[in-house]
């Protein structure tokens, strides 16, 4: 009894946080701590990568941001509320993966290309299979290649008045005549 009214009163000031009702992510009671530790280290870890790298410069902003708000506040929904990013424990394996990103855009090296390098372009031309969507549109109607020819000589004008009469032509003001 004793234990309920002391423990009771002291269990609602911590905001114990019970789940985070996503399946298969556990709840971290520490996640503050957990969280400088891991945007400290991808500070550090940054560093390997060229300064005027954009993802660089993307990670330190972010990164800086959330480490101060994690520096502020002591509370965990205090630290979801102002980051608007989901829950702790969702930062945490966002940060876990972020590191392990670093690691490899590190070994990668997507800025190391060379201004001179030329990338080989390799066209497929194997047939498309038929239980997949043929999405490339038909030909274009020959009408259309002999008014496009017409506007590049600029004899669009003799082209509307030698064309069909039964056939609307559009006219150089857009509208359509018959």
């Amino acid at each position: 009894m004793f234990l309920r009214r002391v423990a009771r009163p002291l269990m609602m000031m911590a905001k114990v946080k019970e789940t985070t009702g996503i399946v298969g992510l556990d709840v971290v009671p520490n996640a503050r701590e957990v969280l400088i530790g891991l945007y400290t280290k991808t500070l550090e870890e940054i560093k390997a990568v060229p300064e005027d790298e954009g993802y660089r410069k993307a990670v330190e902003r972010f990164t800086r941001h959330r480490l101060k708000v994690c520096e502020e506040e002591e509370d965990w929904e205090a630290i979801e509320k102002r980051l608007k990013c989901g829950q702790v424990e969702e930062l945490i394996e966002e940060a876990q993966d972020e590191l392990k990103l670093i690691g490899h855009m590190i070994e990668w090296k997507p800025w190391g290309i060379p201004d001179d390098y030329e990338c080989e372009v390799i066209e497929n031309d194997a047939p498309v299979p038929k239980h997949i969507p043929f999405h490339r549109p038909g030909p274009l109607p020959e009408e259309f290649y002999k008014t496009l020819e017409a506007v590049d000589t600029g004899t669009l004008k003799q082209a509307i008045s030698s064309s069909e009469k039964g056939d609307p032509a559009i006219t150089s003001d857009g509208a359509q005549s018959k």
